[in-house]
Parts: structure tokens; sequence; C-alpha cells
């Protein structure tokens, strides 16, 4: 009976162990997961997500955490290796948020709708990068987020070890790619508003030379915010499944330098 006592005791302290250790990584992340860690979730509820991914995930990885704990690593060392793993994890899908949202903040620019309900939100953001952000995120769950969100944490203790220090070389390489495709991504989707605007713009300054005394102004005013309106309507299905393709090419290697 003692016997059996002391093996229940090992293996729940080593479950205990394992889910803390999982959690310090999964948590990191959820702090900056797009839809998971918006600021518009409350933190009760982004607890109790980070506790359900930590259920997720540990199982699958407690071959590898438990050979590094049979090591005797220091527990500080978990406290920093995890949670830099962790915030690598969310930063790099933020990323993907950021790029929706500089997208809609330079459409919005080109279209003259930066001020146009910019309060929306928990983020303050023009009315074109609410609407594409929110939209985008809508989008990416309905297509299976989680289940990727959970692939991408099990597949990092491949390449980011618990208890190792990543490689400050290979993480630099890495966030310098993850940062210009983010920026990249961005200037694709809000390439439509920014060709109409150039054209808008040419063709305006053209009539003003024709006719010095029109006042163009008010009449290019109503009709580029009438035509960014519909280049939205229009073109914003063919924007976010841009933006998901991209999402889920990431998502398929989220570790390869490109």
């Amino acid at each position: 009976m003692n016997e059996l006592l002391a093996l229940a005791s090992d293996y729940s302290r080593q479950a205990l162990f394992t889910g803390f250790v999982v959690f310090l990584r999964v948590g990191a992340a959820m702090a900056l997961l797009p839809a998971f860690g918006e600021r518009s979730v409350p933190q009760r509820i982004r607890l109790v997500l980070g506790l359900a991914f930590t259920l997720i995930v540990a199982p699958a990885v407690t071959d590898k955490v438990s050979a590094i704990a049979a090591q005797e690593t220091v527990l500080g060392v978990f406290l920093i290796t995890e949670v830099i793993a962790g915030l690598a994890i969310g930063i790099s899908l933020r990323l993907f948020v950021l790029a929706l949202q500089t997208a809609g903040a330079m459409a919005a620019q080109s279209t003259s709708l930066s001020q146009l309900f910019g309060g929306a939100g928990a983020d303050p953001a023009p009315a074109i990068g609410h609407i594409m952000l929110v939209s985008g995120l809508a989008l990416a769950v309905m297509m299976g987020f989680h289940v990727r969100v959970v692939e991408y944490l099990i597949l990092s203790y491949e390449v980011l070890p618990a208890g190792q220090f990543p490689g400050t070389g290979d993480m630099a390489d890495w966030g310098v790619a993850q940062i210009a495709n983010a920026f990249s991504l961005a200037f694709s989707l809000a390439a439509p508003f920014v060709i109409a605007s150039l054209v808008y713009n040419t063709a305006l300054g053209v009539i003003n030379r024709a006719m010095p005394q029109l006042m163009v102004s008010f009449i290019g005013a109503p009709a580029i915010t009438a035509g960014g309106l519909l280049l939205l309507f229009l073109s914003l299905p063919i924007l976010l499944s841009i933006w998901v393709d991209g999402l889920n090419s990431f998502l398929a290697d989220p570790f390869s330098v490109r």
C-alpha cells in the first residue's frame, strides 16, 4: 500500500511539474495570441483558455519535459526559457494582426477615412482597420485557428526545447524574417486602396490645372469617400482570403526563415 501511495505521489508530482512548465509557455503565448489574447477578452477568460490549452498540449509533450526535468534543471531556468519561447510564439502570430491593422491604417489614410469612427474597439483604429481586424480574426477562428495554435505549441518543443535557451542568432534571423513578411503582407493588402488613391489624386491634379477656378476638393472628397467604401466592399473578401492563406502558410512551417 505504501508503495502504491509513493508511486501515485511521484506520478502526481511529475504531472503537476509538467503542467506548470507547459503553462509557462502557453500562458506567455496566450497574452499575445490573436483572437484569444485580445484586450477586449477579459483576463479571467484568457486564464481559463490558457489552462485549457495547457491541458491539451501537456500530454503530447510530457516525455520531452520529463526528460529535461530528470536532468535536475533549476526551476528558475524554466521560468526564463519557457516565457521566452511563449513570447516568441505569441509575437510571431501577433504580427499577422499588426499586418491587418497596418493595412487598414494605410487604406484609411489613402481614402480619407482615417478619422471615421477612429476610436472603435479596445485599440483605437480607423473604421477600415477595425472591420478588417474583426473579420480576419473571426474567419481564422472559423477555419480552425485554435487547432493550428495547439499544433504550433507542440511543434515548438522540437525547435525550442524546454529548459534550453534559444540561439540568439537564429532567433534574430527568424524574427527579422517574420517582421519583414508582416510588412510585406500589409502593403499587399493595402495595395488596391493605395493605387486608387494615386489615380484619384492624379486625376484631381489634372482637373485642377485645367480649371483652376473650380474647387476640386469639395467635389473630390465625397468621391474618394464613396469610392473607398465601395472598394472595401468589393475587395475585402479577397483581401481576407489572402491574409488567411498567409497565416495558414506560416502555421504550416512556422520556424522556417523565408
